[in-house]
């Protein structure tokens, strides 16, 4: 397992901004490097804040946001355009307003019609996706992800994986469907574990002290059944970007320099 790497800034505003440079700095570097980067965006306040500060950065035209691919790690299972899908807020907060490519972009399926029952499928269609995007050298049914973005719940649960809940037992599928979420909406489409570990760098982004019990136990030891984010793991990295009050209850040799 890779050792996380533990960043603190000093409120969420700073840590949005802070985040959002170093996504910026780390797609020109892909990109510098030959590389088309694989993006998996999320949702949540400070997720969505990421992005609107990219958008107003003047770094924001040094990627070439047509050649970024764009997929979402979970997203809820609402008609197309619903304000709260992540999906929308994150075309308002930035992909409207930057040049990308509409083949390069991938949300999950909405609800058209169908009500809960059509998650399954959306699921089901949202593997395919990944399964075509996935190269042989990728060795799995998934793309390797160069940067897989993740928020967190004040109780553990991240993308729409819930503690002790059918998804976080998932071991084969990459996607699955979501019922009955303690947190509306209750239907959802989600990334699992397996396929979120399949990305290089795993960035889980949170703030307030509403989290910080499940941050320290997720960085303790704690297993991922109990409290998912702790199974939220890259292959060369797993990087934490958390303000001051989701940092508050580390153990203090985990604490570094707050930015």
């Amino acid at each position: 397992m890779v050792a996380a790497d533990i960043a603190v800034h000093a409120n969420p505003t700073v840590l949005a901004a802070a985040a959002a440079a170093r996504l910026v700095t780390r797609l020109v570097d892909l990109q510098a490097a030959g590389n088309v980067p694989k993006l998996v965006l999320t949702g949540g306040g400070v997720g969505i804040a990421m992005l609107e500060h990219i958008r107003g950065s003047t770094a924001r035209d040094a990627v070439d946001w047509s050649h970024v691919e764009f997929y979402w790690g979970d997203e809820r299972f609402l008609p197309p355009g619903d304000p709260e899908r992540n999906e929308t807020q994150a075309r308002e907060a930035l992909l409207d307003h930057v040049r990308v490519d509409p083949a390069r972009v991938f949300p999950m399926g909405a609800d058209t019609g169908t009500g809960p029952s059509g998650a399954e499928a959306a699921a089901e269609d949202y593997a395919t996706i990944l399964a075509r995007a996935a190269r042989p050298e990728d060795h799995g049914p998934v793309p390797s992800f160069d940067i897989l973005l993740l928020g967190m719940g004040g109780e553990g649960h991240t993308a729409s994986v819930f503690p002790h809940s059918p998804a976080v037992y998932e071991t084969e599928r990459p996607v699955v469907a979501v019922h009955g979420c303690p947190k509306p909406p209750p239907t959802r489409v989600t990334l699992t574990l397996p396929a979120i570990r399949r990305a290089a760098e795993v960035w889980i982004v949170t703030t307030g002290a509403a989290k910080a019990a499940a941050v320290s136990m997720a960085l303790s030891g704690a297993g991922e059944v109990a409290i998912p984010v702790a199974g939220a793991q890259g292959r060369r990295r797993t990087r934490w970007l958390l303000d001051r009050a989701a940092a508050s209850k580390l153990p203090r040799d985990l604490v570094p320099a707050i930015g």
